[in-house]
Parts: C-alpha cells; structure tokens; sequence
C-alpha cells in the first residue's frame, strides 16, 4: 500500500566543506506535469543536471523550485578584495558628475557599487570542484527528501477528505438505484394520465399506453450509468492507495461527471433529477480536491 502525496511542501537542508557552507531549499505547487527550476551559484554548471535528476527520482507531479546559496570560508581580510581600477572608474565618473551640481559620493556608496568589492567564489581545482559538488548534491537529495516527506504530509491530510467524498457519492449512488426502480411506475402512470385526457375512448388504449411506457422507460433506463459510477467509485478507492494516483484520478472525475451527466438527462423524476444534480455538485468537489493529488 503507497500513500498519497500531495503536491504543496517544503524541504531545506544545509552543508559545508572544502571550505565552502551552503543552503539549499526545495519548495513545490500543484502543476499538471513536473517541472523543475534551478538556482545555484555560478561555477557549479553540473549541480542542475545532478538537482533536476534527484528531484525526477523522487516526485512525479508539481512545480518545484530549488535554490542553492554557496559561499566560502575565509579568514582574515583574503575573503575580500577590491577592485581599484572598477574603483578609479566609479571615482573619475562621480567627480566629473560632481563638477555638474551632483552630489560627491560617500566611500560606502561608492564600496557598495557592482564589481568595487571581490569576494573569491571560484573554485580552480577541478578535483577540488568535483568533491564540492558531490557534496553539495548530496544536500540537495536531502532537502529533496525533506520535500517529499512534507508533501507526504499533505497527502496525509487529503487522504480521509477524498474517502469522505466516495463515500458521500457512493450513498447518492445508492439512493438513485432504489429512485430509479420507480420511474417505470412513474413514467406509465404519467403516460396513462395524458393518453386518457387525449383519447380516452380511443381502441386499444391500454394496449397503447403499455406499449409507450415501455418504450419511454427504455429510455429512461439508467441501470448502465449508475454501475459504471459504481465501477468508478472502486476504482478511486484503489487509486487511493496506489500513489502517484493524481493524473489517473484526474481522468477518472471525468468519467464521474460524464455519467452523472447522463443520469440526469435520463431523469423521469424529480427525485432522481435531485440526486443527481447532488451528485455531480460532490464529484465537482472532489475534482477540486484531486487537483491537489501528485
């Protein structure tokens, strides 16, 4: 038995080493197929690849976005250098927009300016590279399972809600057999009423009457959808636990809606046309609910 999973959550892991920390957070949204987006530090060209396989290992449906944030370790004032040519640059352009009116630039303005201030985040040693992504990877899997688990979760939750559902179709369902056994009744006395205001002394009217009934209640006959909707509401409680259920569940309300449909159209009663029309509103709701379903 495989529980379901939603498709909302949350996963974060942290890492160091190499003398580089890091960061990594995996969150996902409801999407009718996975689609994965990267964010990582630059320099690190096979930590997508490595983060978009892990992420296809684990989920199946969903929006899901990852982020890596990677800095190194450094001691002292080698973490951070700056740029004096950017620098002489920057200088020689606010002093000329000085001579204009402008007003002369703040050192910490002017150290806040792109490319002033360098902080070292390469790594040049292809080996040393090739650890500190493994490392990193190994992050990644982590806060992607941190995800799942969360998104397990959520399927946790939404588990008793759509057993609730069936359950509530399957008593509509039930219902609307013991009405549909009466419409065959109803239809021939309805039918027998108007002929006899029609023509009441016409030959052969109850000959007439009994042969027109039969052919309305034909008709009328909804047997054939209410055991489809019966197949159906088995098959949803074994989709229920036979996860990733989302698309099959996806498929499986339209074919509910289809036959309620039907079952309305073919309606000879008030009550039945009642039931169903109460039936098709709770499969609109549980269609809402299996949205949420990887």
């Amino acid at each position: 038995m495989t529980r379901l999973s939603g498709m909302t959550g949350f996963g974060r892991a942290d890492g160091a080493g190499e003398g580089w920390t890091w960061s990594v957070e995996a969150r996902s949204v409801n999407g009718r197929n996975l689609e994965v987006r990267f964010r990582g530090p630059n320099g690190f060209d096979g930590l997508e690849r490595a983060a978009k396989a892990a992420a296809q290992a684990r989920l199946a449906r969903g929006q899901v976005t990852i982020g890596v944030q990677a800095k190194r370790i450094e001691a002292g004032e080698a973490a951070v250098t700056i740029n004096a040519a950017v620098l002489a640059r920057y200088l020689t352009l606010a002093n000329e927009l000085a001579e204009d009116g402008a007003t002369p630039p703040s050192a910490d303005g002017l150290l806040a300016l792109r490319g002033v201030i360098e902080a070292p985040e390469e790594v040049d040693d292809p080996e040393a590279r090739a650890i500190l992504e493994a490392a990193m990877a190994g992050t990644v899997e982590a806060a992607l399972d941190a995800l799942k688990t969360s998104r397990e979760g959520e399927g946790a939750q939404l588990t008793p809600v759509l057993e609730e559902f069936i359950r509530r179709i399957e008593t509509l369902v039930a219902q609307a057999e013991s009405e549909a056994t009466a419409q065959v009744a109803a239809i021939r006395d309805r039918f027998s009423r108007r002929m006899s205001e029609l023509a009441p002394d016409a030959p052969g009217l109850e000959d007439r009457i009994f042969l027109e009934a039969a052919a309305l209640a034909t008709k009328a006959d909804v047997r054939e959808e209410l055991d489809r909707l019966t197949a159906h509401i088995d098959a949803a409680r074994q989709l229920l636990v036979s996860a990733p259920a989302g698309r099959k569940l996806d498929f499986l309300m339209q074919e509910f809606m289809r036959e309620a449909n039907t079952l309305c159209s073919k309606s000879a009663t008030t009550a039945l046309t009642g039931i169903g029309l109460e039936l098709k509103a709770v499969i609109e709701q549980l269609r809402e609910q299996v949205q949420n379903v990887e």
